[in-house]
């Protein structure tokens, strides 16, 4: 294969993709045309309208990895199940066009990914490690060993913040949310310190109204508290982690994991996606 390519991370919500010409990313673009977004259009639309014309003079390679997978996205693209070495995607990936292809995501018997297994072959690559922590919407933890995927977690906490401020008691009435690394990190000790959420989930009203906390602060105690239950949680033998995400996102998950004593570096998202994607595409030359 030639050093032109495109890289794409579809997923739920977005539409990321990079051009890359001699190996050098040349243009970029991001779109609100995640699967979940896609109203009246296809998949397919939205990729002959945007993607296609960078391909005008020449069929590029094109490797999409993420929800474009599942059953609401392009094609539904089968796991890949664990113990699985990540090498193994460039040999199984799913031809939807010519020179068009989906990365498969990666199972357990109770768990799923797609995408992320882009990001970690990318980060086993650049920064080898036995535990990854990808924050997000649905953050994962995996197990690796060996090369391979043993295993993986997955919390639902990014969404849990985004329900409870936006459709729940929690969030009624707030004024806009400000930055408050004091009421964040009170949050994360409440959460490290007992992360049976049921009978905490409340405080982030009730301190508010008998002004325990600033009512400008809530997201930032609430974000703290679910980030900490989730460290609390998941992190058991684990005495360190490389977390691969967003530098915002994962500064919050390092304040979280230094203080359970657990010993954090840090690759960006973007960057291990990228280098997934180049690895898998040297790979089927």
């Amino acid at each position: 294969m030639s050093d032109s390519y495109i890289a794409i991370d579809w997923g739920s919500t977005h539409l990321r993709a990079w051009l890359y010409r001699r190996g050098q990313c040349v243009e970029s673009l991001q779109l609100p045309y995640g699967v979940s977004r896609l109203a009246e259009q296809t998949a397919r639309d939205v990729f002959d309208k945007h993607i296609a014309p960078w391909r005008e003079q020449e069929a590029i390679p094109v490797v999409m990895a993420g929800m474009i997978g599942s059953d609401a996205g392009w094609q539904p693209v089968p796991y890949l199940a664990c113990p699985v070495s990540l090498h193994e995607l460039s040999a199984r990936l799913f031809d939807v066009a010519k020179n068009v292809w989906i990365v498969p995501g990666v199972k357990t018997e109770r768990n799923v990914m797609r995408g992320e297994e882009t990001q970690l072959l990318g980060a086993m690559q650049l920064s080898p490690a036995g535990c990854y922590v990808m924050p997000g919407t649905h953050s994962k933890w995996v197990q690796v060993a060996g090369g391979a995927v043993n295993g993986f977690e997955t919390a639902m906490t990014g969404e849990l913040h985004y329900i409870l401020m936006n459709h729940s008691l929690i969030g009624k009435g707030l004024p806009e949310q400000q930055d408050d690394s004091a009421a964040f990190a009170d949050g994360v000790s409440s959460g490290l310190e007992s992360p049976a959420l049921i009978n905490k989930l409340f405080t982030a009203r009730a301190a508010r109204v008998l002004g325990d906390l600033p009512p400008e602060s809530v997201s930032e105690w609430l974000s703290g508290l679910l980030i900490g239950a989730e460290v609390a949680t998941l992190r058991e033998d684990i005495r360190q982690v490389t977390l691969v995400g967003g530098a915002s996102l994962c500064r919050r998950y390092r304040t979280a994991l230094s203080q359970s004593a657990i010993e954090v570096s840090e690759i960006a998202g973007d960057t291990a996606f990228q280098q997934g994607i180049r690895s898998i595409l040297n790979a089927r030359r």
